[in-house]
């Protein structure tokens, strides 16, 4: 039997080694750029977070479709199978598992040299322009030429990182056969803002806690690190909470809360200490918090000219306070596709079976990874389910599920 897999992104090579494990199967594994992998090269800044041994939440119009796949092929066992591959793995406190060398080309290339078996044959920089049923088998054409297989599982990826590689090639292949497909939108993104302190604080970075509202509703929130650029902020803490922000219309803005550990009062005794120094007002939080992001909020706080700490009323102490706990900065849309680490939205998983990642329109047809509408949350759940519903396709089409 031969299968056929589009895409050798983290779905697509899971797929192809849990095919090729199966007696009887050969795989035929294409790859539209010139190497394997290019995207996953990409994550996690370079270190490549691959899987989270804490609990995730994913999203979707069925999220639910995603809990057979995590069962099946949960966290534990991707390390064992990534420690069976020859990968070495760390854990840190927060449940990120990362390469033990830091580099997510160790990731890549313990896959692409598993991925060198006599039943697979990788096909790089052939682009994949048609697929159709023919009978009981598919043809997939590139380029003029055709290749015949038994069944076929797609796994091209989702639009999010189109300079990587990220197209629109899956879900047109799979809208060929019937398939629908969601609104699509970027996750894990930067968010644009108008606030003219962003380009003051270029380069910034700060832990915070980050919340999220549009008017009066709260949409999201979470602690963790902030980088402010010239165009808005970005960091873990924007990425975990930018799932569908300024997707809506309506006053989208966030609350930032630079010191979360402390309490008002205490912020305000530690205030009323340094109040006593001959320092500048506009170095009132040196020591505190960066220099830079100090000197922005003392001025947000209406702190301004040339004065001491010991001219600040009780009442400017509570203005700088309120600027430290709850700066409001306002949002006004994403950075696209481009820009983002994943893609919201996808191939509606309803058409699918969860617990085969077969199509429930066309037999022998099979999906998985982010060309589906689940993404999860930031910090290796994503990959987490590249891998997990890669490997029950491979063994569903495989014929051992």
């Amino acid at each position: 039997m031969i299968i056929g897999i589009i895409g050798a992104g983290a779905s697509g090579m899971a797929a192809a080694l849990a095919a090729s494990q199966q007696p009887g199967v050969e795989v035929l594994l294409f790859e539209r750029q010139a190497r394997v992998g290019r995207k996953l090269q990409a994550t996690g800044n370079g270190r490549c977070n691959l899987t989270n041994l804490q609990p995730a939440a994913y999203h979707g119009d069925n999220a639910e479709f995603a809990a057979p796949a995590l069962a099946n092929y949960p966290p534990s066992e991707t390390l064992q199978w990534f420690s069976n591959l020859g990968l070495y793995t760390v854990v840190e406190d927060s449940g990120r598992v990362y390469p033990y060398s830091d580099q997510a080309n160790s990731v890549v290339d313990v896959l692409r040299f598993a991925l060198q078996k006599e039943n697979i044959r990788l096909l790089t920089a052939v682009e994949v322009t048609k697929v159709r049923k023919d009978g009981k088998a598919f043809e997939i054409i590139s380029d003029g030429e055709a290749y015949r297989c038994d069944k076929l599982i797609i796994a091209c990826g989702g639009l999010a990182g189109t300079k990587l590689g990220g197209s629109m090639s899956g879900y047109k292949l799979l809208r060929s056969f019937g398939h629908h497909c969601t609104r699509l939108r970027p996750a894990l993104v930067q968010i644009k803002s108008g606030w003219n302190g962003c380009v003051s604080l270029k380069g910034v970075r700060a832990n915070c806690h980050v919340e999220i509202y549009n008017g009066d509703m709260r949409h999201s929130a979470s602690n963790g690190e902030l980088q402010f650029t010239d165009y808005g902020l970005s960091g873990p803490v924007i990425f975990e909470t930018s799932r569908d922000v300024c997707q809506q219309p309506g006053n989208w803005f966030c609350r930032l809360d630079f010191l979360p550990d402390i309490s008002r009062q205490m912020l305000l005794e530690l205030l009323m200490r340094k109040r006593s120094g001959e320092q500048p007002a506009e170095e009132l939080l040196t020591g505190i918090l960066h220099n830079r992001l100090g000197r922005v909020l003392t001025a947000s706080a209406g702190i301004r000219g040339q004065r001491s700490c010991q001219s600040l009323t009780d009442a400017e102490l509570e203005q700088v306070i309120d600027a430290v706990k709850s700066l409001e900065v306002d949002l006004t849309e994403p950075l696209g596709m481009d820009s983002a680490q994943v893609t919201a939205g996808g191939i509606v998983t309803d058409e699918f079976n969860p617990e085969t990642m077969e199509s429930r329109l066309v037999p022998g047809l099979y999906a998985c990874g982010e060309v589906l509408d689940i993404d999860g949350d930031c910090g290796g759940y994503n990959l987490q389910w590249a891998w997990s519903s890669g490997r029950l396709a491979g063994s569903s089409a495989g014929g051992n599920t």
